[in-house]
C-alpha cells in the first residue's frame, strides 16, 4: 500500500504552507479555531479514498441531537476511532448532509496531533478543537523524574476543561473519541474506553454514538503521514440519541450491584460495548453497499 505521504505529497506540502498551527500547547492556546483554507485539502483526500456508497446511516439521529443543541441542551458525539481521517470523513459527510451541523462541531484532540509533526499539525488545524493532554500519554511518566511534565499536563487539562465549559455554553457540538486513541489490530487495550468519558457524560445532557465501518487510512508505527492508504467504502452509523445522566446513572448502578469498584471505567466500558454492537451491525449493512 502507498503511504499518505507518497499518495498525497503535494496536498501535504500545500497544507503545511497554509498552516498557522502552534508547535507547543499551553494553557493559553488549548482552544484552536479551524483553518478553513486547509479543510478543502483534506476533503480532496477523503473524496479520493472513499468509494461510491460511502456516507452516514442514522443521519436523522444526528439531526435530532442538533435540534436539542439548538434548544439549549449540551450535546456530545461519541465516535469510534480507527484512523486520523475518521474526523475528516465525519466532517465531510456532515457538510454534505447539513453544513450547519458540521459548523457546530468542536473536537477534543490530543496534544500529539499538534506537537509531534508539523505536517500532522497542519491537517489537525483544519478543524476547530480543544486540545487536551490525554491520560494515555501520562502512562509511564515517573512522579519524581517527570514532575514538570505532570504539572504541564494538569495545567493544560484544567485550561481545556474551562474551554470545554465555554464551548458547551456557546452551543458547540462536542466530539469525543471515547477510546482516547486509534484502534490497533491485535491490541484490545486500544479499544477500551478511557475513564474520563464518565466526566463528559456528567457534564453533558445528550449524546449520540457513532460507529465507523470501512477504513481508508491504516495505522503504522510512525506518524499519521506514514500511515498506509487504500480506497474503501466507508459507512458511519449514528445511533439513537441517549440521555447522558440516565445512561450514566444506570451503568453506575449496574456496577454497584455487581461489586465493581471503578464506576467511571464501568461507564466508559458500557459506551464502548454499545459502539462495538453498532460496529458489528454496521459492518453487515456496509456489505450491502459493496
Amino acid at each position: 500500500m502507498e503511504t499518505l505521504t507518497t499518495a498525497f505529497y503535494d496536498i501535504i506540502k500545500q497544507a503545511a504552507s497554509l498552516s498557522k498551527a502552534v508547535d507547543k500547547i499551553n494553557e493559553n492556546n488549548v482552544f484552536q479555531q479551524g483553518n478553513e483554507e486547509i479543510r478543502p485539502l483534506l476533503d480532496k483526500i477523503v473524496k479520493t479514498l472513499i468509494l461510491p456508497g460511502s456516507g452516514i446511516s442514522g443521519m436523522e439521529n444526528i439531526r435530532e441531537l442538533y435540534l436539542l443543541l439548538k434548544e439549549g441542551h449540551s450535546c456530545l458525539l461519541l465516535m469510534e476511532h480507527y484512523s486520523n481521517l475518521d474526523y475528516s470523513i465525519l466532517n465531510y459527510f456532515l457538510r454534505r448532509e447539513e453544513e450547519a451541523i458540521a459548523d457546530a462541531l468542536v473536537a477534543i484532540a490530543g496534544k500529539k496531533l499538534t506537537e509531534d509533526n508539523p505536517a500532522v499539525a497542519a491537517f489537525a488545524s483544519a478543524y476547530t478543537r480543544i486540545v487536551i493532554y490525554p491520560s494515555r500519554s501520562l502512562q509511564g511518566l515517573d512522579p519524581e523524574k517527570d514532575k514538570e511534565e505532570l504539572l504541564r499536563s494538569a495545567v493544560i487539562n484544567n485550561a481545556a476543561t474551562r474551554a470545554l465549559i465555554r464551548i458547551k455554553k456557546k452551543g458547540g457540538l462536542v466530539l469525543v473519541f471515547p477510546s482516547g486513541t486509534r484502534y490497533r489490530p491485535g491490541d484490545p487495550s486500544t479499544k477500551r474506553g478511557v475513564r474520563e468519558i464518565d466526566s463528559y457524560l456528567r457534564l453533558f445532557d445528550y449524546m449520540c454514538p457513532v460507529a465507523v465501518n470501512g477504513e481508508v487510512l491504516h495505522v503504522t508505527s510512525g506518524d499519521m503521514i506514514d500511515d498506509s492508504v487504500s480506497q474503501d467504502l466507508v459507512r458511519l452509523t449514528a445511533g439513537k440519541v441517549i440521555n447522558c445522566s440516565v445512561f450514566r446513572d444506570e451503568e453506575r448502578a449496574k456496577a454497584e450491584k455487581a461489586g465493581v469498584e471503578d464506576k467511571k471505567q464501568a461507564v466508559a466500558d458500557a459506551i464502548m460495548t454499545e459502539l462495538e454492537k453498532m460496529h458489528t451491525e454496521g459492518e453487515k449493512k456496509r456489505k450491502q453497499f459493496l
